[in-house]
């Protein structure tokens, strides 16, 4: 029996599902359509059965604490993850995922999935794996091709070939991109297409062989960023010179559009890739006028609507075929029709630099998370949470003081060279320059209020003296605080 090595790419940024989904919160951490996480829900997927092995997480750097945070929670202790320092598709990835799976077993095959999908039938899809399996382990890459049940213009399309030894494995005949509907119809009624899910199953050894043979700079580029890659706590960090290299190009256009090795495997097992609101809409429940609700809403005489609030109460009346998206700091309506045109909003936010386009109000670190409650002239008042045992950095601030108000918990905070026990409805001072930290010691969460007051309130203004987290400054990166000019 062939070892599969669950690979899940957690890479993406998620702008089409804005505002829910942000740059630096992205729609794979978020859970969508139940209490779990898509992430978590993938993990689920690959859980609790002795053909697979422990997970590889393939991720962005940014989310690798939120990320490690949600594999705890479904008691995954043996996962791997790997840091990307820079997005560069899935093939790079891939590549990645099969050196790793090589130099652990060298006929291992691996199975590669995105974090954001959503897969309804998981008996299905587990069925069609080891279906799939049959042919990895006699060298094709096996993709898993989507049954359809309409002519969907979102999706990429698989020509299904001929059968191989399994009836319910075919060759791939080629590719179809994105096509407008009238293309899309025909294909459905052939009966020989099957939309591209972006899930494939390789054997590790033969798809390197294999970029040796089409592509051998992404596949140096991965092996050396691989080799040179750093450990850093949990994490394994990949060389960014390296991996910097490597081009920035898909599985499907680098390998399999090319290789006579590929192979499909049909399946229906309730598939979506959550592209967009409309997705979303179509997997909610819905009241008699089609309309789905989440959150705090009121929808009057509203017809076949996505209407979700993360924070205002939002009610609506006599509309029609809309999405109503409102969090605590931004509000999205748009015709369903033209959801796949949020990520050009989200482009144009950006290029206005507009926070809400990357970051919500609520910012999660490693030790729990803040939220900005007020901003005014010279002053912040922000909610601080820190999980049980955790603390923050011993930091200091050239620009502003703060005041901590206990709300509940208990926190033990060092001042300079003093440590003070601080209990629910108890507060500290802590001036400009002091050397500071704030630590959990309890068993439930702490809450405080922090005010702070001076003349530059930025996240940049931290000098880290001691970080339990091997962080240089809040995102990762080292840089300089911003100085102002003495007063």
């Amino acid at each position: 029996m062939s070892h599969i090595t669950p690979v899940i790419l957690s890479g993406g940024s998620g702008s089409r599902l804005w505002p829910l989904s942000r740059e630096a919160y992205p729609k794979q951490l978020l859970p969508l359509l139940g209490q779990r996480s898509l992430l978590q829900e993938t993990l689920r997927r690959v859980s609790g059965s002795p053909r697979f092995g422990a997970p590889l997480v393939i991720a962005n750097a940014e989310h690798r604490f939120l990320i490690a945070e949600q594999l705890r929670e479904m008691g995954c202790d043996d996962a791997t993850i790997v840091l990307e320092p820079l997005g560069r598709n899935t093939c790079p990835a891939a590549a990645v995922a099969a050196i790793l799976a090589v130099r652990q077993d060298p006929d291992s095959l691996i199975l590669l999935m995105p974090a954001d999908h959503s897969i309804g039938d998981a008996a299905a899809f587990q069925a069609a794996v080891e279906t799939g399996t049959k042919a990895a382990e006699q060298g094709y890459f096996v993709l898993f091709g989507i049954t359809p049940d309409s002519p969907a213009t979102g999706y990429g399309y698989i020509h299904c070939g001929e059968t191989l030894d399994d009836p319910s494995i075919r060759r791939v005949q080629g590719f179809k991109e994105k096509p407008d509907i009238g293309a899309a119809a025909t294909y459905v009624a052939s009966g020989t297409y099957a939309w591209n899910s972006g899930i494939f199953l390789l054997p590790a050894r033969r798809f390197l062989d294999e970029l040796e043979r089409l592509d051998p700079k992404l596949l140096q580029a991965c092996t050396q960023a691989v080799d040179k890659a750093a450990t850093d706590l949990d994490f394994l960090r990949l060389d960014p010179m390296s991996f910097q290299s490597a081009p920035n190009i898909s599985i499907d256009y680098a390998v399999m559009e090319k290789t006579p090795h590929a192979a499909v495997v049909p399946v229906d097992c309730a598939w979506s890739d959550i592209g967009a609101w409309s997705a979303l809409w179509s997997l909610a429940q819905k009241d008699e006028n089609g309309t789905a609700t989440l959150g705090d809403v009121v929808a009057l005489e509203s017809k076949d609507c996505y209407i979700r609030s993360d924070g205002p109460l939002v009610a609506t009346i006599g509309v029609e075929d809309l999405v109503i998206v409102a969090t605590q700091d931004a509000i999205l309506v748009a015709p369903k029709g033209r959801d796949q045109d949020v990520k050009k909003l989200v482009d144009q936010l950006k290029a206005r630099g507009h926070d809400s386009a990357v970051q919500t109000q609520r910012v999660h670190r490693p030790w729990g998370f803040y939220q900005s409650l007020h901003t005014g002239e010279r002053f912040q008042v922000k909610r601080i949470t820190v999980a049980p045992g955790e603390k923050l950095s011993l930091q200091m601030h050239y620009h502003r003081a703060e005041h901590w108000v206990v709300v509940n918990g208990t926190a033990m905070v060092t001042r300079d060279n003093e440590q003070i026990l601080l209990r629910e409805n108890e507060s500290i001072y802590l001036p400009l320059g002091c050397v500071h930290r704030l630590e959990n010691p309890g068993r439930v969460p702490l809450n405080l209020i922090e005010v702070q007051s001076g003349a530059y309130l930025g996240e940049d203004d931290i000098v880290r003296i001691e970080d339990i987290y091997a962080r240089d400054s809040n995102d990762g990166f080292k840089r300089e605080p911003r100085r102002l000019p003495a007063e």
